[in-house]
Protein backbone atom coordinates (compact mmCIF):
# COMPACT_ATOMS: atom_id res chain seq x y z
CA UNK A 1 0.00 0.00 0.00
CA UNK A 2 1.03 3.61 -0.57
CA UNK A 3 0.93 6.34 2.05
CA UNK A 4 1.35 10.08 1.57
CA UNK A 5 1.97 12.60 4.34
CA UNK A 6 0.96 16.19 3.68
CA UNK A 7 1.03 19.30 5.89
CA UNK A 8 -2.35 21.00 5.45
CA UNK A 9 -3.36 24.66 5.87
CA UNK A 10 0.20 25.86 5.35
CA UNK A 11 2.53 26.65 2.47
CA UNK A 12 5.63 25.77 4.50
CA UNK A 13 6.82 22.33 5.50
CA UNK A 14 6.54 21.54 9.23
CA UNK A 15 3.65 23.98 9.62
CA UNK A 16 -0.09 23.42 9.56
CA UNK A 17 -1.50 20.01 10.40
CA UNK A 18 0.12 16.79 9.10
CA UNK A 19 -2.25 14.16 7.72
CA UNK A 20 -1.63 10.70 6.34
CA UNK A 21 -3.50 9.79 3.16
CA UNK A 22 -3.90 6.18 1.99
CA UNK A 23 -5.44 5.68 -1.49
CA UNK A 24 -7.25 2.36 -1.89
CA UNK A 25 -8.66 0.56 -4.92
CA UNK A 26 -11.30 -1.10 -2.70
CA UNK A 27 -12.36 -0.60 0.90
CA UNK A 28 -10.51 -2.58 3.55
CA UNK A 29 -11.85 -3.60 6.94
CA UNK A 30 -12.52 -0.71 9.34
CA UNK A 31 -10.58 -2.42 12.12
CA UNK A 32 -7.49 -2.47 9.89
CA UNK A 33 -7.93 1.20 9.02
CA UNK A 34 -8.12 1.96 12.73
CA UNK A 35 -4.94 0.03 13.46
CA UNK A 36 -3.13 1.83 10.63
CA UNK A 37 -4.25 5.19 12.04
CA UNK A 38 -2.96 4.14 15.45
CA UNK A 39 0.36 3.14 13.90
CA UNK A 40 0.67 6.45 12.00
CA UNK A 41 -0.09 8.32 15.26
CA UNK A 42 -1.13 11.52 13.47
CA UNK A 43 -4.28 13.39 14.41
CA UNK A 44 -5.94 11.88 11.31
CA UNK A 45 -5.31 9.25 8.69
CA UNK A 46 -7.61 9.55 5.67
CA UNK A 47 -8.53 6.64 3.43
CA UNK A 48 -9.83 7.42 -0.05
CA UNK A 49 -11.34 5.02 -2.56
CA UNK A 50 -12.91 5.54 -6.01
CA UNK A 51 -16.68 5.68 -5.71
CA UNK A 52 -18.95 3.22 -7.48
CA UNK A 53 -21.66 5.89 -7.44
CA UNK A 54 -21.59 8.25 -10.46
CA UNK A 55 -22.65 11.13 -8.17
CA UNK A 56 -19.26 10.98 -6.43
CA UNK A 57 -15.61 10.68 -7.43
CA UNK A 58 -14.22 9.23 -4.19
CA UNK A 59 -15.35 7.98 -0.83
CA UNK A 60 -13.39 9.25 2.17
CA UNK A 61 -13.09 8.08 5.78
CA UNK A 62 -11.06 9.62 8.62
CA UNK A 63 -9.53 7.93 11.64
CA UNK A 64 -7.77 9.40 14.67
CA UNK A 65 -5.44 7.05 16.59
CA UNK A 66 -8.49 6.18 18.76
CA UNK A 67 -11.64 6.30 16.61
CA UNK A 68 -13.34 7.08 13.31
CA UNK A 69 -14.81 10.58 13.02
CA UNK A 70 -17.58 11.98 10.81
CA UNK A 71 -15.78 15.01 9.37
CA UNK A 72 -12.17 16.21 9.08
CA UNK A 73 -11.03 19.28 7.21
CA UNK A 74 -7.24 19.09 7.14
CA UNK A 75 -7.15 15.43 6.07
CA UNK A 76 -9.70 16.21 3.32
CA UNK A 77 -7.48 19.05 2.16
CA UNK A 78 -4.46 16.71 2.21
CA UNK A 79 -6.41 13.99 0.36
CA UNK A 80 -7.46 16.48 -2.31
CA UNK A 81 -3.84 17.56 -2.74
CA UNK A 82 -2.84 13.91 -3.26
CA UNK A 83 -5.65 13.35 -5.77
CA UNK A 84 -4.84 16.49 -7.76
CA UNK A 85 -1.05 16.02 -7.73
CA UNK A 86 -0.42 12.27 -7.66
CA UNK A 87 -3.49 10.34 -8.85
CA UNK A 88 -3.85 11.89 -12.31
CA UNK A 89 -7.33 13.22 -11.55
CA UNK A 90 -8.52 15.11 -14.66
CA UNK A 91 -11.03 17.55 -13.17
CA UNK A 92 -10.94 20.78 -11.18
CA UNK A 93 -13.54 19.63 -8.62
CA UNK A 94 -13.59 16.46 -6.49
CA UNK A 95 -16.88 15.12 -5.10
CA UNK A 96 -16.39 13.10 -1.91
CA UNK A 97 -18.98 10.91 -0.22
CA UNK A 98 -18.61 10.59 3.54
CA UNK A 99 -20.57 10.24 6.78
CA UNK A 100 -21.44 13.96 6.60
CA UNK A 101 -22.84 13.73 3.06
CA UNK A 102 -21.44 15.30 -0.11
CA UNK A 103 -18.21 17.30 0.14
CA UNK A 104 -17.01 19.29 -2.86
CA UNK A 105 -13.41 20.43 -3.20
CA UNK A 106 -12.12 22.74 -5.94
CA UNK A 107 -8.77 24.05 -7.11
CA UNK A 108 -8.46 27.80 -6.64
CA UNK A 109 -5.10 28.73 -8.15
CA UNK A 110 -2.48 27.32 -5.80
CA UNK A 111 -5.10 27.02 -3.06
CA UNK A 112 -7.68 24.30 -2.49
CA UNK A 113 -11.19 25.32 -1.38
CA UNK A 114 -13.48 22.90 0.46
CA UNK A 115 -17.27 23.19 0.61
CA UNK A 116 -18.35 21.90 4.03
CA UNK A 117 -21.55 21.90 6.08
CA UNK A 118 -22.32 24.99 8.16
CA UNK A 119 -22.86 24.01 11.80
CA UNK A 120 -24.05 27.10 13.64
CA UNK A 121 -23.49 26.54 17.36
CA UNK A 122 -26.20 27.43 19.85
CA UNK A 123 -25.79 28.67 23.44
CA UNK A 124 -25.58 25.88 25.98
CA UNK A 125 -25.93 25.62 29.75
CA UNK A 126 -22.56 23.86 30.11
CA UNK A 127 -21.04 24.51 33.55
CA UNK A 128 -18.82 27.58 33.07
CA UNK A 129 -16.92 27.08 36.33
CA UNK A 130 -16.02 23.50 35.42
CA UNK A 131 -14.99 24.50 31.90
CA UNK A 132 -12.91 27.39 33.23
CA UNK A 133 -11.03 24.98 35.50
CA UNK A 134 -10.45 22.61 32.56
CA UNK A 135 -9.00 25.51 30.58
CA UNK A 136 -6.58 26.56 33.31
CA UNK A 137 -8.81 29.00 35.19
CA UNK A 138 -9.36 31.30 32.22
CA UNK A 139 -12.25 33.81 31.93
CA UNK A 140 -15.03 32.57 29.63
CA UNK A 141 -17.26 34.92 27.61
CA UNK A 142 -19.71 32.25 26.39
CA UNK A 143 -20.16 28.55 25.65
CA UNK A 144 -21.93 27.20 22.55
CA UNK A 145 -22.45 23.79 21.01
CA UNK A 146 -22.97 21.94 17.77
CA UNK A 147 -20.83 18.82 17.28
CA UNK A 148 -18.25 20.19 19.70
CA UNK A 149 -18.24 22.75 22.50
CA UNK A 150 -17.24 26.21 21.30
CA UNK A 151 -15.88 28.38 24.11
CA UNK A 152 -15.52 32.11 23.44
CA UNK A 153 -12.71 33.82 25.34
CA UNK A 154 -12.19 37.53 25.94
CA UNK A 155 -9.37 38.15 23.44
CA UNK A 156 -6.67 36.63 21.26
CA UNK A 157 -4.08 36.65 24.04
CA UNK A 158 -6.38 34.51 26.18
CA UNK A 159 -6.58 31.93 23.39
CA UNK A 160 -2.82 31.92 22.89
CA UNK A 161 -1.99 31.77 26.61
CA UNK A 162 -4.58 29.11 27.54
CA UNK A 163 -3.00 26.17 29.39
CA UNK A 164 -5.66 23.43 29.41
CA UNK A 165 -5.87 20.53 31.84
CA UNK A 166 -6.35 17.66 29.39
CA UNK A 167 -7.36 15.23 32.12
CA UNK A 168 -10.24 17.52 33.12
CA UNK A 169 -11.27 18.03 29.47
CA UNK A 170 -11.25 14.26 29.03
CA UNK A 171 -13.50 13.89 32.09
CA UNK A 172 -15.98 16.36 30.57
CA UNK A 173 -16.12 14.02 27.57
CA UNK A 174 -16.25 16.72 24.86
CA UNK A 175 -14.08 18.07 22.08
CA UNK A 176 -13.46 21.75 22.85
CA UNK A 177 -12.86 24.73 20.55
CA UNK A 178 -11.62 27.98 22.10
CA UNK A 179 -11.86 31.17 20.06
CA UNK A 180 -11.73 34.97 20.10
CA UNK A 181 -11.62 37.84 17.64
CA UNK A 182 -8.18 38.25 16.08
CA UNK A 183 -5.82 41.19 15.84
CA UNK A 184 -4.39 40.63 12.33
CA UNK A 185 -7.05 38.15 11.20
CA UNK A 186 -10.80 38.00 11.75
CA UNK A 187 -10.68 35.28 14.42
CA UNK A 188 -8.31 32.84 16.08
CA UNK A 189 -8.88 29.43 17.61
CA UNK A 190 -7.41 26.31 19.20
CA UNK A 191 -8.88 22.80 19.39
CA UNK A 192 -8.59 20.16 22.12
CA UNK A 193 -9.75 16.56 21.65
CA UNK A 194 -8.22 14.28 24.32
CA UNK A 195 -11.33 12.08 24.11
CA UNK A 196 -10.26 11.25 20.52
CA UNK A 197 -6.62 10.66 21.43
CA UNK A 198 -5.49 14.17 20.39
CA UNK A 199 -4.70 16.60 23.21
CA UNK A 200 -4.34 19.57 20.84
CA UNK A 201 -4.97 19.39 17.11
CA UNK A 202 -2.69 21.78 15.18
CA UNK A 203 -5.27 22.97 12.60
CA UNK A 204 -8.86 21.74 12.54
CA UNK A 205 -11.02 22.22 9.45
CA UNK A 206 -14.13 20.59 10.93
CA UNK A 207 -14.05 23.04 13.87
CA UNK A 208 -14.41 25.83 11.32
CA UNK A 209 -17.77 24.39 10.27
CA UNK A 210 -18.85 25.87 13.63
CA UNK A 211 -16.45 28.82 13.80
CA UNK A 212 -17.33 30.31 10.40
CA UNK A 213 -21.10 30.73 11.02
CA UNK A 214 -20.40 31.86 14.60
CA UNK A 215 -18.02 34.64 13.56
CA UNK A 216 -19.94 35.53 10.41
CA UNK A 217 -22.86 36.48 12.65
CA UNK A 218 -20.65 38.25 15.19
CA UNK A 219 -18.65 40.25 12.67
CA UNK A 220 -21.35 40.75 10.03
CA UNK A 221 -19.00 39.40 7.36
CA UNK A 222 -19.26 36.60 4.82
CA UNK A 223 -15.57 36.33 3.90
CA UNK A 224 -12.99 36.04 6.67
CA UNK A 225 -9.43 35.01 7.35
CA UNK A 226 -8.74 32.74 10.32
CA UNK A 227 -5.67 31.58 12.18
CA UNK A 228 -5.44 28.50 14.38
CA UNK A 229 -2.79 29.50 16.90
CA UNK A 230 -1.36 26.12 17.86
CA UNK A 231 2.40 25.63 17.99
CA UNK A 232 2.46 24.75 14.25
CA UNK A 233 -0.26 27.33 13.30
CA UNK A 234 -2.41 27.26 10.18
CA UNK A 235 -4.26 29.78 8.01
CA UNK A 236 -7.78 29.29 6.64
CA UNK A 237 -9.62 31.41 4.07
CA UNK A 238 -13.29 31.26 5.05
CA UNK A 239 -16.66 32.15 3.56
CA UNK A 240 -20.19 31.72 4.91
CA UNK A 241 -22.76 30.63 2.31
CA UNK A 242 -26.42 29.81 3.02
CA UNK A 243 -26.15 26.42 4.72
CA UNK A 244 -22.55 25.68 3.73
CA UNK A 245 -19.14 27.14 4.39
CA UNK A 246 -16.02 27.45 2.28
CA UNK A 247 -12.65 26.89 3.91
CA UNK A 248 -9.58 27.16 1.76
CA UNK A 249 -5.92 26.54 2.37
CA UNK A 250 -2.55 25.50 1.01
CA UNK A 251 -0.59 22.27 1.43
CA UNK A 252 3.07 21.33 1.73
CA UNK A 253 4.05 17.85 0.57
CA UNK A 254 6.27 15.91 2.96
CA UNK A 255 6.50 12.21 2.13
CA UNK A 256 5.42 9.30 -0.03
CA UNK A 257 6.11 5.76 1.14
CA UNK A 258 4.94 2.18 0.96
CA UNK A 259 3.97 -0.11 3.81
CA UNK A 260 2.76 -3.63 4.43
CA UNK A 261 -0.01 -4.48 6.87
CA UNK A 262 0.94 -8.11 7.38
CA UNK A 263 -2.63 -8.96 6.39
CA UNK A 264 -4.40 -9.72 3.15
CA UNK A 265 -6.58 -6.65 2.36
Amino acid sequence: MTLYQVDAFTDKLFGGNPAAVVPLDHWIDASLMQRLAMENNLSETAFICPSGDPAYDFGIRWFTPELEINLCGHATLASSYVIFHFLAFPGEEIRFSCQSGLLKVRRNGDRIDMNFPSWKPAPTDEDRARMSRALGGITIAGIYRHRDLLVELVDEDAVRQCRPDFSLIRSIGEKVIITAAGSNVDFVSRFFAPTAGIDEDPVTGSAHSQLIPFWSDRLGKKKMKALQVSKRTGTLYCEQLEDRVIMGGHCAFYMKGTFETGETP
